[in-house]
């Protein structure tokens, strides 16, 4: 039974059971007070429609005015019946000039291609600023089933506090049911006043909970390090931001200073980012080469390389899993493809491609699709993911039952063979 089946269900019977075993896709996002800076980068910002590179040539736009007038006709007799014939004369405008334009990007087929009115726009673009009012958890999208689902809580967040575990099924939002609903809408239903509390319904292991979850400031840390035993340095990067970079270079001199021997790297649940902050990581630890490049649909090639100067001298071992996406991908990839370190998890999320967004003069922008990426070997992952050198699927119930990571243990055993 499909999951919207179900919900028409519990919404006359009470709280239901749906499909186990879902198929989990991520459209990065973050949500720190709501949903945050994603899984995606944005390559440039478009100020000015009319004057920019990427604008849209007048003359191709209108190549096929004869379609375009005819769409632009029906439009208008749609609307000339909604106004004659729908029972409600309280018909919102500006929502159906938004739904014309989303239906138009949702027409693409792309879940990562949106529409952004002007109030969602400004919306996602303060959640860029590193600190926010809000329940401090990753975001991401089950495509297949068309609810969004918890990625990862923040560590000493609202989100954590209140239980909320990865791949969480965010049902509903204070009673709003988030089937369908893109997660830049989700943000406006979660995130509030400081202070406040919001009730998300989530699904998890065939049950409904309901959850109240206290708004703070969540400020969003991207790296997390600690020395293990044995010598071992243990280093998370939980997305690529700007500030990245220099958290990661921190970490890395922090453990050498504490006689760092080895060093796990954890990828796991990093939904992407930045392809500079990205970028600027892998120079830390690889070779001298190419560390990724990027192809339009026109064969147009960017590059980016480094020069090898601060290649990782010591064993390395990198943990991934099915919510490493993006960024995360590209790093373990090129790490794989040179042969720098062993893989250790399941199989990452599968993101090969790279998204631009851009303004539009009334303040609304669009977020699209506009190349595949390839690691240093040629490998597009898009749809497929990156295989582990060593597979270990994470066992859920032995970490939230009694706190042992067995994904991290493993990684613990690969490192110090590698260390011998």
């Amino acid at each position: 039974m499909e999951i919207y089946e179900q919900q028409n269900r519990r919404q006359t019977s009470g709280k239901g059971h749906f499909i186990a075993g879902m198929a989990v896709g991520i459209v990065t996002a973050l949500l720190v007070v709501c949903v945050g800076y994603l899984g995606y980068q944005i390559q440039k910002k478009v100020e000015d429609g009319s004057r920019n590179s990427q604008q849209v040539n007048a003359d191709n736009a209108g190549q096929n005015a004869t379609l375009g007038q005819a769409v632009s006709e029906k439009v208008d007799i749609l609307k000339y019946m909604i106004d004659q014939y729908y029972y409600k004369d309280d018909i919102d405008r500006q929502a159906l000039e938004n739904g014309v334009y989303q239906g138009l990007m949702d027409a693409v087929g792309d879940p990562y291609t949106s529409y952004f009115n002007a109030d969602d726009f400004n919306t996602f673009m303060e959640q860029t600023t590193g600190a926010y009012y809000g329940i401090g958890a990753y975001v991401a999208q089950d495509i297949e089933r068309n609810y969004p689902k918890i990625n990862s809580p923040i560590p000493g967040s609202p989100a954590e506090e209140a239980g909320l575990r990865p791949n969480d099924i965010i049902f509903e939002v204070d009673g709003v049911s988030t089937y369908g609903m893109d997660l830049d809408k989700v943000v406006s239903l979660i995130k509030g006043e400081e202070g406040t509390s919001v009730n998300i319904t989530i699904y998890r292991d065939g049950e409904y909970m309901d959850l109240a979850v206290e708004r703070r400031q969540v400020e969003i840390p991207t790296v997390e390090h600690e020395m293990m035993e044995d010598g071992m340095a243990y280093i998370r990067i939980i997305e690529f931001d700007d500030v990245t970079p220099g958290q990661f270079q921190e970490a890395l001199q922090t453990s050498r200073n504490k006689g760092m021997k080895g060093l796990v790297l954890d990828l796991r649940g990093n939904p992407g980012g930045s392809v500079n902050a990205v970028v600027d990581v892998a120079r830390m630890l690889l070779p001298e080469g190419l560390v990724v490049y990027t192809e339009n649909k026109y064969g147009k090639r960017e590059e980016y390389r480094c020069d090898g100067s601060n290649e990782f001298d010591l064993p390395l071992v990198v943990l991934v899993d099915g919510n490493s996406a993006s960024a995360s991908e590209l790093l373990s990839g090129a790490i794989q493809d040179y042969n720098k370190g062993t893989l250790v998890g399941t199989t990452t999320f599968g993101k090969g491609i790279v998204q631009q967004l851009m303004k539009l003069e009334d303040g609304s922008a669009i977020k699209i699709t506009v190349s595949s990426y390839y690691t240093p070997k040629g490998r597009n992952i898009h749809g497929t993911g990156i295989e582990p050198d060593v597979e270990c699927p994470f066992d859920a119930e032995a970490y939230y039952n009694g706190d042992f990571d067995n994904q991290l243990y493993r990684a613990k055993q690969v490192l110090e063979d590698m260390m011998e």
